[in-house]
Parts: C-alpha cells; structure tokens; sequence
C-alpha cells in the first residue's frame, strides 16, 4: 500500500487539517497586525490624554490669577490704553508743531 492510498482516509484528512492550520495561522497574523493598530492608536490617545491634562493644569492656574472676565476687563484696559496712548502722541505732535510754527511766526514778525 502506497502513503498515498490509505484505506481510512488519512490523506484527505490530513490535507483538511493542514488547510484549517493554515487558515488559522493567517487568521493569527491579522490579528497581530491588528493590535498593533490598537496599540499605535492607544498610544496615541495617551498623547491627547497628556496634553489635555496640561491644558486643564494651566486652565487651573491661569484661573487661580484670574477669572475669564477678569481677564476680559483687563484686555479691554488695554485696548483703551493703546488707544488713549495714540491720541496723545498724535496731540502732542499737533501742539509740538503749532508751538514750532506759532514760535517761527514770532521770529519773522
């Protein structure tokens, strides 16, 4: 009898087997592509959860400074500063000048 020709069907069944552990195998290296996606996007989720949690630390002590509107107000001060601050410049230049012309005026007179 060849190795080929079993009478209990051996050959055949051995072939299904191979097939099924060849399948599984396959099965296994999806699996491990998988949870190395997992793993790359949980650690990437750690990532945002850090900075997320810097975010709230800083949040905690700008809060501890000031409140929201506080610094709301106080950017508005500013604002106003930066203006009256333009308009000062500009007046004391308009005066500077009229003081310069009004003093010329003078000497040629």
């Amino acid at each position: 009898m060849s190795v080929t020709q079993h009478p209990n069907g051996w050959n055949e069944y051995s072939k299904l087997v191979l097939k099924e552990l060849e399948t599984l195998a396959a099965g296994i290296a999806g699996l491990k592509v998988e949870m190395q996606d997992l793993k790359q996007e949980m650690t990437e989720l750690r990532v945002r959860e850090d900075k997320i949690k810097e975010l709230r630390d800083w949040k905690e002590k700008i809060d501890d400074i000031a409140s929201p509107s506080q610094l709301r107000e106080s950017i508005r001060s500013i604002e106003d500063l930066k203006q009256f601050k333009t308009k000062a410049v500009t007046v004391f230049a308009v005066v500077q000048f009229t003081m310069i012309t009004g003093m010329a005026l003078l000497k040629y007179l």
